[in-house]
């Protein structure tokens, strides 16, 4: 005699996503392509070789920023100091090049400058995370706190005007900027680098599962045996150590620095993260999807700048809509 057998069929395939909802996943690349297909119509200067190279240039600056600002997001916090982080690192780089200069000749203060730029990043990270996890004070507090403390610093140091780079450190560093490799822009290149990278931490690494834990759950992820304090120190690090990169190929592009560098980066690096579909809550994020927002949100402001449908002083109140439309869209996403 035979029992039935009762044993749960473990080979048996997970059930695939309803079409929607994989559609919904590419919504991001979608939005890019039919507003690339809307700009072309108005505009077939939209797709020429030259002008698209100059949006994924132009991209690169925030969407490294955003690349730092999806692992903040994604672990539960938030980062609004990252265009006045840029602007402090800008002219703090340039002030130390031209200074160093004399002493170490032209490519050693360049290299100097570049390295400093990267430790303030670190040290703005490490302060951010210690104040946010040791202090246990509010994300939004303590970057907003810190925003204005760092133009103001800038501003400080600038007496509220620019500070520019020698004209011969500028010659040899504007390559960073304008140079190309194989044909490609060198910002286009940094940014594929850091968006690869960055893809590969968060999705295939046992850090980047605990930066998703965090953000999910922070209890259960203590309970869990997940060191959180780490986790979140490191991604404020992170951020800042992407904003130090943006920085580096920002500065050649103008050779100077000014109160006004970096204006309104952290809402155009957040909205590039959430237009991507990383959830406001935490727990889930796309690098990709924070890549493809950076590329839209230039996009749109090329299109104003080819067209007269919209002025492009409206910019950053375009942004600013789409934000708050993204948002409103993901009100009752659960993480």
């Amino acid at each position: 005699m035979t029992t039935p057998d009762t044993t749960p069929d473990v080979m048996a395939p997970a059930p695939r996503p309803p079409l929607l909802s994989r559609l919904g996943a590419l919504g991001p690349l979608l939005g890019l392509l039919a507003l690339m297909a809307v700009a072309t119509a108005l505009n077939p200067d939209f797709l020429t070789v030259s002008n698209l190279s100059n949006v994924l240039t132009r991209a690169s600056f925030i969407g490294i920023i955003a690349v730092g600002a999806t692992f903040v997001i994604v672990s539960g916090g938030i980062d609004l100091s990252v265009g006045s982080m840029a602007a402090l690192m800008a002219g703090s780089m340039i002030l130390i090049m031209n200074a160093a200069a004399p002493s170490l000749g032209i490519t050693g203060s360049i290299l100097l400058g570049m390295l400093s730029a990267l430790l303030i990043g670190v040290g703005a990270g490490l302060l951010h995370g210690t104040a946010i996890t040791r202090g246990r004070i509010e994300p939004f507090i303590v970057t907003l706190g810190t925003l204005g403390i760092f133009r103001s610093v800038l501003t400080y140091l600038s007496q509220g005007g620019s500070i520019s780079l020698d004209n011969a450190l500028s010659d040899r560093y504007s390559p960073v900027y304008y140079g190309k490799l194989l044909g490609i822009p060198i910002p286009i290149l940094v940014f594929a680098a850091v968006a690869l990278l960055g893809g590969l931490i968060l999705n295939r690494t046992r850090y980047g599962r605990y930066v998703q834990a965090v953000g999910s759950n922070e209890q259960v992820a203590r309970y869990a045996a997940v060191d959180v304090t780490r986790v979140k120190i490191t991604t404020y690090v992170i951020q800042g150590l992407c904003v130090g990169i943006a920085t580096l190929l920002y500065v050649p592009r103008l050779g100077s620095a000014s109160p006004s560098t970096g204006l309104l980066w952290e809402l155009e690096a957040i909205a590039a993260v959430i237009i991507g579909g990383t959830a406001l809550k935490g727990g889930s994020g796309r690098i990709w999807g924070t890549v493809v927002g950076a590329v839209l949100l230039l996009s749109i402001e090329n299109v104003l700048n080819l067209t007269s449908i919209i002025s492009v002083y409206l910019n950053a109140a375009v942004q600013g809509v789409v934000i708050i439309i993204v948002a409103f869209l993901q009100r009752g996403r659960r993480t």
